[in-house]
């Protein structure tokens, strides 16, 4: 599959997933993100997050994290993960005060949930922006089998 659209996400896998976005231009990828396609897109992204979510590495660990995904004309979308008794939930309706809160555009979310960017680095270059619990931020792709691309 070398097309990235809404149709095929549901049926390709977390790595088809990674290559697919690492072997699209970052322009497609903001076109496919501005347009209608985006909310389905993010809603199956974070619905697979429980799914890869890894137990064993959370410990006890109890943690709220928004990720607010900025977009066109001052539209953002807000997921809120949360962490605990051993489980990761999502919620697209944020009810929790956060212990970590994350905003980055379109693109450099699937970038990092692809594994094709280095959330640090996005971090340092100002791509990312943490505010909350900073060690938490640099933990979250240990908690969840990220694929590579």
């Amino acid at each position: 599959m070398t097309e990235f659209n809404t149709e095929s996400l549901s049926s390709i896998g977390p790595k088809e997933f990674a290559q697919l976005v690492k072997s699209t231009p970052d322009s497609k990828l903001a076109e496919v993100m501005a347009s209608d396609s985006r909310t389905k897109i993010l809603d199956e992204v974070f619905n697979r997050m429980p799914s890869l979510f890894r137990a064993e590495k959370a410990g006890d660990a109890q943690a709220v994290i928004h990720w607010i995904i900025t977009g066109p004309n001052a539209a953002s979308n807000t997921y809120e993960t949360v962490i605990e008794n051993g489980a990761c939930t999502v919620t697209t309706e944020p009810a929790r005060e956060p212990k970590l809160a994350m905003t980055m555009d379109a693109v450099t979310f699937l970038k990092v949930v692809a594994g094709d960017g280095n959330p640090m680095m996005l971090f340092m270059t100002g791509k990312i922006k943490a505010k909350g619990d900073l060690a938490l931020a640099a933990s979250i792709a240990k908690l969840f089998d990220i694929p590579k691309a």
